[in-house]
């Protein structure tokens, strides 16, 4: 699970998005100086961190944020573990939806009809299949799915990932979610807010 790709983080331009947070959310500018170290997300590989947090940010769905963190993490993965972290958020966008809709109609008659959803990445997504299982519930944390958390949360303990490698894979996901939401925000014309 452990995949190395380059240890050296380009600092500039990951200080470039923390500086562009705004104060008030000075708890996010150093939780995502944190979470984004292997001190600050124990049990984790710079692959997995990198991974985790591009996967996120894609499903937190801030295009300009996504970009820049995606520069950096680019200089952190190879081509397998970029195409993961996209395929992770592509197909959880999909799946967290269908399974949340199973989830809370409470019909058991939906349970047992096929999906009919292609899902072949997850089978086949082209770097260890733990770390994909790891994206996965980073992205299902982030899009709420009950369902899938429960269901990769379950399948990474039973192949041993420990609670502290998921927790903080998770707390890259909450912190990346935030710091897109409020990026999104700061970057809205004042006029659009003045409207609203």
């Amino acid at each position: 699970m452990n995949t190395t790709v380059n240890t050296t983080v380009d600092t500039t331009a990951l200080d470039k998005i923390r500086d562009s947070i705004p104060e008030y959310a000075r708890d996010l500018k150093l939780n995502l100086g944190s979470v984004l170290t292997t001190a600050g997300a124990p049990g984790l590989s710079d692959a997995q961190i990198w991974s985790v947090a591009l996967a996120s940010a894609i499903a937190s769905r801030n295009s300009a944020f996504t970009h820049a963190l995606e520069a950096v993490a680019a200089s952190q993965l190879d081509a397998a573990h970029l195409q993961a972290a996209r395929a992770a958020a592509a197909i959880m966008g999909m799946n967290n939806i269908y399974y949340r809709f199973l989830h809370l109609v409470e019909d058991a008659e939906y349970q047992s009809m096929p999906a009919r959803l292609r899902m072949n990445v997850l089978a086949n997504p082209g770097i260890d299949k733990l770390d994909f299982e790891l994206l996965a519930l980073a992205v299902s944390a982030i899009n709420g799915c009950g369902l899938c958390i429960s269901s990769h949360e379950k399948k990474l303990r039973q192949h041993g990932i420990s609670r502290e490698m998921m927790q903080s894979a998770v707390r890259i996901a909450a912190t990346v979610h935030a710091v897109a939401g409020v990026l999104e925000y700061a970057a809205a014309p004042a006029h659009a807010a003045q409207a609203a």
